[in-house]
């Protein structure tokens, strides 16, 4: 892995998503509605309690749009525009390209996510909130976003059509995300338990909110940081793929 050349590439990524008003409006939305859903529709002020459980409750679904919309034209754009063959052509490295297009993206949702810091001191100014807590669930929720990035990049190598995409990274994503629900896991019912232990495990739902609530649980950090892993090598892998045919 080059690092001079993953820069590179994150750089370039980075610049794209900031050189249109798109990442300016998509930025305001997810502020907006990351207010609306831990003030309003979190009853806040009804709880009377200084948390940000609402806010972090709400992100897998704000993030299960979000994400596959920055994630959709990492590589479909390069495929529709027909920049992809002169980037394979270049002396990048495919992993340097995969690895640099996604922490681009990765780094555009922290900065999103850094940017609902004045939900923070506002419920510090309003109470006196458990900072640790607080500080684990925006480590938690930065990690599930690149889990669902990860997701997103390889989605986007298999169409030349971001909406496509888009679609097919919220439906994984989805997938992922209600394995540990009950009604699913009864559908595993008949099922050896290591199954159904296993289903439940691969549920973002499940990590992101042990992590949320402060319970700082190393496997599941571990969890998200193989899953971004497994993704982004299956992304270098069809784009190997792509490059052979």
């Amino acid at each position: 892995m080059n690092l001079n050349m993953t820069a590179i590439v994150m750089r370039r990524q980075l610049h794209s998503y900031f050189a249109t008003p798109v990442a300016y409006v998509f930025i305001l939305m997810f502020l907006v509605l990351s207010g609306v859903f831990s003030f309003y529709l979190g009853h806040f002020f009804e709880k009377g309690q200084a948390d940000l459980n609402a806010f972090f409750n709400f992100h897998p679904w704000l993030y299960l749009f979000f994400m596959p919309a920055i994630s959709m034209g990492l590589w479909s754009q390069e495929r529709q525009l027909g920049t992809i063959e002169l980037l394979m052509t270049l002396p990048i490295g495919l992993g340097n390209a995969v690895v640099g297009k996604f922490l681009a993206a990765w780094l555009f949702s922290g900065i999103a996510l850094l940017l609902t810091f004045p939900i923070w001191v506002t419920v510090s100014y309003l109470g006196d909130p458990d900072h640790g807590v607080i500080l684990a669930g925006y480590l938690g929720s930065w990690l599930m976003a690149g889990g669902f990035l990860a997701v997103g990049s390889c989605m986007s190598v298999c169409s030349k059509n971001q909406i496509v995409a888009f679609l097919l990274t919220v439906v994984v994503c989805f997938l992922f995300m209600v394995s540990g629900v009950s009604m699913v896991l009864d559908a595993f019912s008949l099922a050896p338990q290591w199954v159904i232990d296993f289903v439940a495990g691969l549920s973002f739902l499940t990590r992101f909110d042990a992590i949320a609530r402060g319970v700082f649980d190393l496997r599941d950090v571990i969890y998200f940081v193989a899953l971004i892993g497994l993704w982004l090598y299956l992304t270098q892998i069809f784009l190997q793929r792509f490059k052979a045919n």
